[in-house]
């Protein structure tokens, strides 16, 4: 569905994506359909936004076609920013015209005359192809003035992001595109009464817009016969991590994590056994073994404490600490967070405090209590879905991994062996030789012993590099 051209047609020819049926679905829009029938066909798919929440799409252009304005927008949110993630990036590079055709299909139905891509400046090959596209098209006469000899008139450019991770929200995206600094609004008014300039707009991501010309030409059952009983159609995920097949995965929706991990994925390298799998990015939450066989749709994952997310999808294995991992998605929303409202800015900060703390081994029990408060706190206070989606990883290692945070506490142990200051690095006397490849690697020299016989680590001095147990040929190191 969204991924069905690319790789099969030359992104860069306009004549190749026309010979499989490109606009066709433009033409018989504005020559057959009403703005009320395409938002029914919508309907009736059950199409959701691939941006992360699963708002119905028929819904948010409804809105924005029931607003009075003398001009109206249509923006393609492609600021891909979630670690790991490169669906959009794939539909960009590979078929951009499905994304242009899709959003003269919204600027018809409601009424909008011009569109934005907002395309992260770090996609030079998708910025290249997308003007490419953009100037074909112009040529080809589906966009500009009296589209396929009619009264309806659609334009679009591009808009570069400098690649801030919170303008992947809408408001903050539409300040963007206005010259300001990205920051999100308050809403209501939300964009499709009150948009970009002040106007009504829809704000779509890649994948959902990708889907669009598919519904028209082949049916909005077509489209319903794929999927669970509320999350129709299909999903991309980016497969990464601890996987032996990484890469871009387009599934039914309520495919089971099993199958996506064992079946498409090809299992865990190395024998390893399934931990966790994350999706959604920094803003989703971890899945756990015990939820391994739930069907992937908006509403099981939510219910489990995770989302979908744009689709990124990280597997972890035992050799995973969850505490790290945490802290690992924390500091990245630190990072990103544009600073207007105080529960993200200070909220989140103070909780990586809480996730260094315990890291450290200098972490209590009464450290837990306040982290499950304060994330409780930045997800209802809040101003947009950076903030109230930030303690998602926390919440859900806190849920279904205490364990090993109990472990960190009490303990001072990480049982993954990933934390540094709570492990060791030993060698066993019975399986070194001697051969000194180690000491030679050690960067400051906390490996000594005579050649030909048993090595020791200066504890004091060990940095936990892990560099010889990479150079270490023996398995004579290892992790306590």
């Amino acid at each position: 569905m969204a991924l069905r051209n690319c790789g099969r047609i030359d992104p860069e020819k306009i004549e190749e994506y026309i010979a499989f049926n490109g606009y066709q679905a433009l033409a018989k829009v504005v020559n057959e359909y009403s703005r009320d029938e395409v938002l029914e066909t919508l309907k009736a798919s059950g199409l959701r936004g691939r941006g992360g929440a699963g708002f119905p799409t028929f819904m948010k252009w409804s809105f924005a076609k029931a607003s009075t304005s003398d001009q109206k927008y249509v923006i393609c949110n492609a600021d891909e920013g979630d670690p790991g993630a490169f669906m959009d990036r794939s539909v960009l590079e590979g078929d951009p015209h499905a994304v242009i055709e899709a959003m003269a299909i919204a600027g018809y139905t409601i009424g909008a005359s011009q569109g934005y891509i907002y395309v992260r400046a770090e996609y030079p090959i998708a910025v290249n192809r997308l003007k490419i596209a953009i100037k074909q098209a112009r040529e080809q006469g589906v966009l500009g003035n009296h589209i396929f000899g009619s009264d309806f008139s659609f334009d679009l450019d591009l808009r570069l992001g400098a690649g801030a991770f919170v303008c992947g929200e809408e408001t903050a995206l539409l300040e963007s595109i206005e010259g300001h600094r990205g920051e999100p609004r308050p809403r209501p008014p939300f964009p499709a009464v009150k948009g970009l300039f002040g106007k009504p707009t829809i704000v779509n991501n890649v994948e959902t817009l990708a889907n669009i010309s598919q519904i028209i030409l082949k049916g909005p059952e077509w489209f319903a016969s794929f999927g669970s009983e509320k999350s129709k159609g299909t999903k991309v995920f980016a497969l990464g991590g601890k996987i032996q097949n990484t890469g871009l995965v387009e599934i039914p929706m309520g495919t089971t994590l099993r199958e996506i991990v064992e079946d498409i994925g090809g299992g865990i390298p190395n024998g390893k056994r399934f931990k966790a799998a994350q999706t959604g990015g920094p803003s989703g939450g971890c899945i756990s073994q015990v939820n391994y066989d739930v069907p992937i749709d908006y509403e099981n994952l939510k219910e489990i404490g995770s989302m979908m997310g744009s689709g990124g999808l990280i597997v972890m294995d035992e050799d995973n600490c969850m505490v790290d991992i945490a802290k690992f998605f924390l500091e990245f929303t630190v990072e990103e967070s544009c600073g207007k409202c105080v529960p993200c800015r200070v909220g989140t900060k103070r909780l990586l405090e809480l996730l260094e703390k315990i890291t450290m081994g200098n972490g209590t029990l009464e450290d837990l209590d306040k982290m499950e408060e304060l994330c409780h706190h930045i997800q209802e206070n809040s101003l947009c879905g950076l903030g109230q989606t930030a303690p998602n990883p926390v919440l859900s290692t806190l849920r279904y991994f205490k364990d090993e945070y109990v472990a960190h506490i009490e303990e001072r142990r990480c049982p993954a062996g990933v934390c540094k200051n709570l492990i060791q690095y030993r060698i066993l006397p019975d399986k070194c030789t001697g051969c000194r490849a180690c000491a030679k690697g050690c960067p400051v020299s906390a490996i000594s012993g005579e050649v030909k016989l048993a090595h020791e680590i200066d504890q004091s001095i060990c940095t936990k590099c892990g560099l010889c147990i990479d150079t270490c040929r023996y398995d004579a190191i290892t992790v306590i």
